[in-house]
């Protein structure tokens, strides 16, 4: 039917249309994928022109966002003892203890920090044999005590490094590794808080200390709509208090629950940054710092604003291009949504064409 337009209820279909596709843009479906339309192009003429037009553009699209972000260290781990007796001396907060250092000392004993992920769960003496015995004698190994060949026995030649290392730190020279003596972290540790404090008398069990990594990080939360921008090991950009952006990655993310002010609980999702030059994070404890996330990038592609789609009666989408005093219909395939834009793709459609949106 030439010179007719369709029903008014295109019009209202555009502005339900953005609502909604405003709201599914933070969907990682929609943005990655689109909605994979299909459909025939209408290339009836209309006389009645929209209220309001747009340029299709071709352009980079990128869906990013900043939250805001709190410089400080990652989660902390509570360092229990595992021997009895009483606490004569400890590694002070923030103080950063390396392998071979004792994070705390009981009757005047240290406990040692080595590296590892197996935690220390027997006495290791000779004919011992398994990876605990392994992890030990590499870090002993490392410590500068050698003559023997590290593996899951636990050799005399073994116990001749052991009773060197013990008589380097004051101890008793048995030969033997009494549980108790030696805690395992990753790396070397910062301490973060004292649970115990000196000439406390312990139990096994009792809770001596926590502590984190020592490379700061950055904290933030997003919302649970906001994952897709959560990926492990994607670029961030940090802004710093004082205006400088340093550049990092995202180091791990997990879901939390959230206390607010008035009691109520919400989902969100934690995400640790890393800085690539921590040189840049020094001096700025607890600083609060802008962190921008990209979860897409389109470079090269189509775009109208999002209120330029229509939802069409046989289904999917399409836009109102205006030639000069007519409009028609293009059917289009949309893919990722940004800053108020959405990728689109049908054929007929072209840089720099005009198309209808709401005045």
């Amino acid at each position: 039917m030439t010179g007719m337009r369709r029903p008014r209820r295109r019009r209202t279909g555009r502005t339900l249309v953005a609502a909604s596709v405003v709201l599914a843009a933070g969907a990682a479906a929609a943005a990655a994928s689109g909605f994979g339309l299909s459909g025939h192009h209408d290339n009836t003429p209309r006389s009645e022109l929209p209220p309001a037009t747009a340029k299709v553009t071709r352009q980079t699209l990128v869906d990013t966002q900043t939250d805001s972000g709190d410089l400080g260290y990652a989660d902390s781990s509570e360092l229990a003892a595992r021997a009895g007796g009483t606490v004569t001396e400890m590694a002070a907060a923030n103080a950063v203890v390396k392998r071979g250092q004792a994070l705390y000392r009981l009757d005047t004993k240290p406990v040692v920090l080595l590296y590892g992920t197996l935690p220390a769960y027997r006495t290791l003496s000779p004919g011992t044999d398994g990876a605990d015995v392994r992890e030990f004698e590499s870090n002993l190994y490392a410590l500068g005590y050698r003559g023997f060949t590290v593996d899951d026995t636990y050799s005399s030649a073994t116990v001749t490094a052991v009773k060197k290392w013990q008589k380097h730190l004051g101890l008793d020279q048995t030969g033997n590794v009494e549980l108790g003596r030696i805690v395992y972290a990753a790396g070397q540790v910062r301490v973060d808080t004292q649970k115990a404090a000196t000439g406390n008398a312990v139990q096994p069990g009792a809770a001596i200390l926590t502590y984190t990594g020592t490379s700061p990080v950055i904290i933030t939360k997003l919302d649970v709509a906001d994952k897709r921008l959560t990926t492990t090991s994607a670029a961030v950009e940090v802004t710093l208090p004082d205006g400088k952006q340093v550049a990092g990655k995202i180091a791990a993310s997990k879901t939390v629950t959230v206390t607010g002010d008035n009691g109520d609980t919400e989902t969100k999702i934690q995400v640790t940054v890393t800085v690539d030059d921590e040189k840049a994070l020094a001096g700025l404890d607890q600083a609060s710092v802008k962190v921008a996330f990209t979860a897409s990038k389109r470079p090269n592609v189509l775009t109208v604003p999002v209120a330029a789609l229509l939802a069409l009666a046989e289904g999917g989408y399409g836009v109102e291009v205006v030639d000069g005093t007519t409009t028609r219909i293009v059917t289009v395939q949309t893919g990722l949504f940004a800053s108020g834009r959405v990728e689109v793709s049908g054929n007929g459609l072209a840089e720099g064409m005009t198309v209808g949106v709401p005045a």
